[in-house]
């Protein structure tokens, strides 16, 4: 059942076997690609094991769908830092800052 596979990716995430967690939640997000939280914990996974240009493009199609979804902004300006690319995560950076007032 997909619900207990994304829970499974989510203990992966949790235990810190970001690969793993990948991995599975590859396979939910194939599955079900509207599934907003799947993809952003996802991201998340590639983001922390370092597969950023993955990260990026999970992140741009959260956007795509949700641009109001805050903290893909905020996960999308730090996988652009992370790349050195300052320049194309400061709208990102400005976004999230406007979402939530910071």
């Amino acid at each position: 059942m997909l619900a207990e596979e994304y829970e499974r990716g989510r203990l992966f995430f949790d235990s810190q076997d970001y690969i793993g967690a990948a991995r599975i939640l590859a396979g939910v997000v194939a599955a079900a690609p509207e599934n907003v939280a799947a993809r952003l914990l996802l991201a998340r996974a590639y983001y922390h094991s370092a597969q950023l240009g993955r990260a990026e493009a999970e992140l741009r199609l959260i956007l795509e769908r949700d641009p109001a979804e805050g903290y893909a902004c905020l996960l999308l300006a730090r996988t652009l830092q992370r790349q050195n690319r300052p320049k194309d995560a400061e709208p990102y950076l400005r976004l999230h800052a406007a979402m939530t007032g910071e």
